[in-house]
């Protein structure tokens, strides 16, 4: 089993590679914006979680600069997760709301359809 889900791992990363998304243009001022705004964000992630690669493939679509967490790599990371979220499960973002508060979204959809109510592309505005 183990080697089976090296040998998709591999593929799934093989395929991102070779046929990676189109990030959408936008105007250097307003890309400085949402980076901006995106710096209160963390994917806690694995490489070649095919979920994790489904939400990493949007941000790309998105343009989006979201800091990465590898939680297989970095026990440093699956701490954090396990204790800001409760669950050592991936792919989770974490929404920091200034020093309010921090949110964080556990399921790959909810993660891709936050991402998008809060940054719309040109063609999704």
């Amino acid at each position: 089993m183990a080697l089976i889900r090296i040998i998709l791992g591999k593929l799934i990363l093989f395929f991102n590679w070779a046929f990676p998304p189109k990030s959408v243009k936008r105007d250097p001022a307003q890309q400085a914006l949402i980076d901006g705004q995106t710096a209160s964000l963390i994917l806690y992630q694995y490489r070649a979680c095919p979920f994790c690669v489904k939400v990493r493939r949007a941000m790309k679509r998105q343009g989006l600069q979201i800091e990465t967490r590898d939680v297989k790599r970095d026990a440093g990371a699956g701490q954090e997760l396990l204790a800001g979220g409760g669950n050592l499960k991936v792919p989770c973002l974490r929404v920091g709301e200034g020093d309010r508060s921090v949110q964080w979204l556990y399921e790959s959809n909810d993660i891709i359809n936050y991402l998008a109510e809060r940054f719309p592309t040109p063609a999704q505005a």
